[in-house]
């Protein structure tokens, strides 16, 4: 791995209406959920899937491994001015 944490970025599609997540840290992470809520459920049992599909060596002396997701949500409000 890059990191001593997974960076997990989750994004919103508007075209799709779905949220969703993706790593460069983790080969093959590409998650979709309708809620943040449910997508950040499935993404501890992907990253432990795909750690072990990608064969990454991972000391074994360590019982927890990070990861961080990074959200990003682009709004939009009304033009008081307009």
């Amino acid at each position: 791995m890059k990191h001593a944490t997974i960076i997990v970025r989750a994004d919103w599609d508007d075209d799709a209406n779905v949220w969703v997540a993706t790593s460069t840290d983790i080969n093959g992470l590409a998650l979709e959920a309708p809620t943040f809520e449910s997508l950040m459920k499935k993404i501890p049992g992907a990253l432990c899937d795909l750690m072990e599909l990608n064969g990454l060596e991972i000391d074994e002396s360590i019982s927890d491994i990070p990861y961080h997701v990074m959200a990003s949500q682009v709004g939009r409000i009304p033009n008081p001015c307009y």
